[in-house]
């Protein structure tokens, strides 16, 4: 392991990895991913609810959104010392109370301010997951924990979600959110049990901000996981009119199920070699993501060449996650909570980025320009990884 890798700040005696907190880890991401992406679903049926137009509905995203951009630096500020179980509980118990409140929410006012709270604690999570799944996990093995603890991510899209959108649709949109209540109280409970405390970053340790930005490879890093996210996100959120403007004969739902599932393939593989070659594996990652996106350029009316694309597009960025965390946990060592902040930032700026410029391809020049985005920005991503071999993406010894 090398010096900037992130520490562990539990002892061990053996070499196991913590399954059953790792597990408990990804139900939370999966929670959090779900509250995110499920309104995109029910827009039809929260605007009827409400009373308000499918346009002023889709502000649930936008708040939740606005919450994690806007909160998730200063939340790592105030708590980089805090001791890490607490905070877990804390930050599942505010979705608790948020999803609640959204489920019974009067109007669309008291929503979005809901929203943005949900938002708020999930920038939150996002900036403390994956050092805490670190820090009680042999270091050896922090790869493969980090794919665990983010595999809710991939499960969410590929079934809970879908699932989610489905009981809305059969029952209501507020009770779908109770129902996510009643999971997130189900995870609650279990964090309690079955997850190990860890301490908070030393105060000698903690770097501000600007000089986490300045580490070796850190730049870099949040580079590739901006122009990366944007080229999935514009494909991710605008799948539907690809789909219609290419004459493939492929639901969106069922689409977006077969990416889930080849993400879970991308992430088990990344899971299995991320400690080892981290640097040659987000390289495949891109250059696949790339073939994908020239895949998904010619599959126009074809469609066993359309799910092809699909199902190659989700094995190259299912680990993406887990490459890009690893990467920050090498480059910025002590404070990879601070990093991961920063990380959760570019993220959520590049779902926004998507939405804008994903919709103004799509009313300007059609849908079918989304792979040629994709590739463009996929390419600026792997001169970005070449580049930077001397400091970012180093391999974790």
């Amino acid at each position: 392991m090398t010096a900037t890798h992130v520490p562990p700040t539990l002892t061990r005696a053996d070499t196991r990895l913590p399954l059953a907190a790792l597990i408990v880890m990804a139900a939370t991401v999966l929670v959090v991913i779900m509250t995110e992406t499920m309104p995109a679903g029910l827009l039809p049926q929260i605007a009827g609810g409400i009373g308000v137009s499918e346009g002023a509905a889709g502000q649930f995203v936008s708040a939740y959104a606005l919450g994690a951009v806007l909160a998730a630096i200063p939340a790592i500020v105030v708590t980089r010392g805090v001791r890490r179980k607490p905070l877990l509980i804390i930050s599942l118990l505010g979705f608790l109370v948020a999803n609640t409140l959204t489920a019974l929410a009067p109007n669309l006012a008291v929503a979005l301010a809901v929203r943005f709270v949900a938002g708020a604690f999930s920038g939150l999570l996002w900036g403390m997951l994956a050092g805490y799944a670190m820090r009680i996990t042999p270091p050896e093995q922090a790869g493969r924990a980090l794919a665990i603890a983010m595999s809710g991510t991939p499960i969410a899209l590929a079934a809970g979600t879908p699932l989610g959108t489905w009981l809305g649709s059969a029952t209501g949109w507020r009770w779908t959110f109770a129902a996510m209540s009643a999971l997130i109280a189900v995870v609650l409970v279990a964090a309690m049990a079955l997850v190990p405390d860890a301490p908070g970053q030393a105060e000698h340790t903690r770097l501000p901000f600007g000089h986490v930005l300045r580490l070796p490879g850190v730049a870099t890093i949040l580079g590739v996981v901006f122009v990366w996210m944007l080229a999935h996100n514009l494909m991710y959120a605008y799948i539907a009119p690809f789909l219609k403007q290419t004459n493939l004969d492929v639901k969106p739902d069922v689409a977006l199920v077969v990416f889930g599932v080849a993400a879970l393939v991308g992430l088990w593989f990344t899971g299995a070699t991320v400690d080892r070659f981290l640097r040659p594996l987000v390289l495949s990652s891109v250059v696949l993501f790339i073939v994908a996106g020239a895949v998904l350029l010619g599959a126009s009316g074809s469609t066993p060449l359309g799910i092809l694309a699909i199902v190659l597009w989700g094995i190259a960025f299912g680990g993406s996650a887990t490459q890009l965390q690893t990467a920050t946990g090498a480059a910025a060592g002590a404070n990879f909570d601070a990093a991961m902040g920063l990380v959760a930032t570019s993220f959520n700026l590049a779902i926004s980025a998507a939405g804008a410029v994903g919709g103004a391809l799509v009313e300007g020049v059609g849908a079918r320009s989304l792979p040629v985005a994709m590739i463009i920005l996929a390419a600026v991503a792997l001169v970005a990884v070449g580049f930077g071999r001397r400091a970012a993406f180093k391999p974790v010894r």
